[in-house]
């Protein structure tokens, strides 16, 4: 059998040229599409192919998408705009009513009244002070998930933070007899000094509030590589297993200690900081040994950009 290499030969050009045709479509098809990108970013981007290949499709896609992008943007930003705009008004429109409530209850417990009169301004003050955080609380919340409030960490020791929150809440551990242990650190952190601040008073406040007299409360700090990690022990009644999940989540209450006051805000706006930070919290507990919640910051400026 007489083989014709002249055919071969044919075969072999036409498949070597339809590869590199092939190649050569590709690359320039690729080509079109990194300028589609490269325009979409520089907000420049336009449609330029109107036939039936499937680049032509594929464009008008791609515009139709950054269009829907566009409204969707605008729609974001008018909806941010109007829930600033909301939270501004609920905290002045709050701010008065309730600061003259708490004030008239306080003149009403120094009049003369019958022991069970007196019990009611005290109850009425107690609920005006409770109504009065919870507003609070909610507001500072509110703006930080609409991104009205910007948290601006930065590089720098947390020792000076830690002590004055501590300081906050050591006239509630007064009361209590609890003790507060605090751990002297030379460990730095990137974090927001005020809101970082607030977030571990409300561990303290937490730890303090369940925590029976005599009990103890300690802060320590440990530096990983990555992270900076303040840990707020005490020596309360626990947290369930099934319970752990839940406690970050907003207003949530556990079920057997709906005597103790609070609103169940505390705990979300920490973990609301730690993550606007580029950190978390985590708790570790088992019931009648205590709790220890971690709020971990990072340890440098690239992690805090994660």
């Amino acid at each position: 059998m007489l083989v014709d290499y002249r055919i071969i030969v044919f075969i072999i050009i036409i498949s070597i040229a339809i590869v590199l045709g092939y190649r050569t479509y590709t690359k320039r098809t690729m080509k079109k599409l990194s300028q589609m990108l490269d325009a979409a970013m520089e907000g420049k981007f336009q449609e330029k192919y109107f036939d039936e290949s499937m680049l032509s499709a594929l464009e008008t896609k791609f515009a139709h998408y950054l269009a829907a992008s566009e409204v969707s943007a605008n729609r974001l930003h008018e909806q941010r705009n109007q829930i600033k705009t909301l939270i501004s008004d609920i905290s002045h429109q709050t701010k008065t009513p309730i600061a003259n409530i708490v004030l008239y209850t306080q003149l009403l417990g120094e009049q003369e009244l019958t022991q069970e009169g007196r019990a009611c301004a005290m109850a009425l003050e107690s609920q005006a002070n409770k109504l009065q955080v919870l507003v609070e609380a909610m507001v500072k919340t509110s703006r930080l998930e609409a991104g009205v409030i910007a948290l601006n960490p930065t590089l720098g020791p947390i020792g000076e933070m830690i002590v004055r929150a501590v300081t906050q809440i050591q006239p509630k551990a007064d009361a209590k007899q609890i003790v507060l242990e605090v751990c002297d650190t030379t460990a730095d952190a990137v974090f927001d000094a005020r809101w970082t601040e607030e977030a571990l008073f409300n561990l303290l406040d937490n730890a303090v509030k369940y925590t029976p007299c005599s009990g103890s409360v300690t802060v320590k700090v440990t530096q990983y590589s990555m992270f900076t990690a303040i840990h707020v022990t005490d020596t309360g009644c626990g947290i369930s297993e099934e319970e752990q999940p839940k406690i970050f989540s907003r207003f949530y209450r556990g079920l057997a200690h709906q005597e103790i006051e609070g609103v169940g805000i505390g705990l979300y706006l920490v973990r609301q900081i730690a993550q606007g930070q580029g950190g978390y919290v985590k708790v570790s507990s088992k019931v009648g040994e205590g709790a220890t919640f971690s709020m971990f910051l990072p340890a440098n400026q690239n992690l805090s950009k994660l």
